[in-house]
């Protein structure tokens, strides 16, 4: 689960969209009002807020998300009880609260309502607010058995790398059985194995690498692995070619049929292998080889 938290001014806005029964909006929770509709909310949160003029912001505003999964199974009373437990992490039993539930786009979310002025006058201390709401949120979730953040980041890490491995794999599997000789040739073959490379362009318009794009995830060549960098890259497909990657004037190279320029670094580095390639070239032949 996830947690989100600030402080807001804009009170009756916010209270009409979590009330918004376009998004099947229900009460899960409510705390210390009577209420039964957004307006009567934030006239009761009002009358507690004007002992308090100087603050602002004085409605805060979280967001409870369970993960998807989790989502699906949990009923109106455990959102209730997930409410709870969250307001009472952060301190926050004493104070006027609202909560609805949103299960549009098949993901169940809480929208949290607490009026930030306690019945005393005094204004609850948002310092860190966004913090403290995501740690309150993952204690609630490890004492419900749900699924934490970290869970959640330590299983898109897990599948994050299981993707770079793949995308790798198959460009070796091109550069080793299909040798292309060129940009478009590469970008051929790593489309049939359903991956697609979609050229990087920097501000000055040049060519600078590119990014590869598979099963819903978009990395640059780098984040797959440093061996696939748009330097490192065009020296691996010039190693199939014995003329290397042509240049014209201006480090222009033609790309989909279109010249397009290269980044300084990748024209340096197609340039250093072209040159490589001619020395030994001059060499070979000397030694009659």
């Amino acid at each position: 689960m996830i947690g989100k938290g600030k402080s807001i001014s804009h009170t009756g806005a916010s209270m009409s969209y979590g009330w918004n029964q376009e998004k099947d909006a229900e009460v899960v929770y409510k705390q210390l009002l009577a209420g039964d509709n957004p307006q009567e909310i934030t006239d009761e949160f009002k009358i507690i807020q004007e002992q308090n003029v100087r603050t602002k912001n004085n409605t805060l505003s979280f967001v409870l998300s369970p993960t998807l999964e989790d989502g699906k199974y949990l009923s109106k009373e455990q959102l209730e009880e997930l409410t709870q437990k969250f307001i009472s992490e952060m301190k926050l039993s004493e104070q006027q609260a609202i909560a609805f539930v949103h299960r549009d786009k098949q993901h169940t979310h809480v929208h949290l309502y607490v009026n930030r002025i306690g019945f005393d006058g005094k204004a609850y201390k948002d310092s860190f607010i966004g913090k403290r709401s995501q740690l309150a949120a993952e204690r609630v979730a490890k004492e419900m058995g749900l699924t934490t953040v970290r869970e959640v980041q330590q299983e898109k890490l897990n599948e994050l790398k299981s993707t770079r491995n793949a995308i790798r794999q198959l460009h070796e599997k091109v550069m080793l059985e299909k040798r292309p000789k060129d940009f478009d040739q590469y970008i051929k073959y790593m489309r049939q194995n359903d991956v697609k490379v979609v050229p990087s362009i920097n501000r000055q318009k040049q060519l600078q690498g590119f990014r590869f794009e598979y099963k819903g995830h978009n990395l640059k060549g780098s984040e797959v692995h440093r061996s696939m960098s748009g330097g490192k890259l065009a020296v691996q497909i010039a190693n199939h070619s014995e003329r290397g990657i042509p240049l014209q004037k201006g480090n222009i190279i033609t790309l989909s049929g279109k010249g397009i320029e290269l980044s300084t670094n990748l024209a340096a580095s197609i340039a250093k292998k072209v040159l490589k390639m001619v020395v030994k070239r001059a060499i070979d032949q000397g030694m009659g080889i």
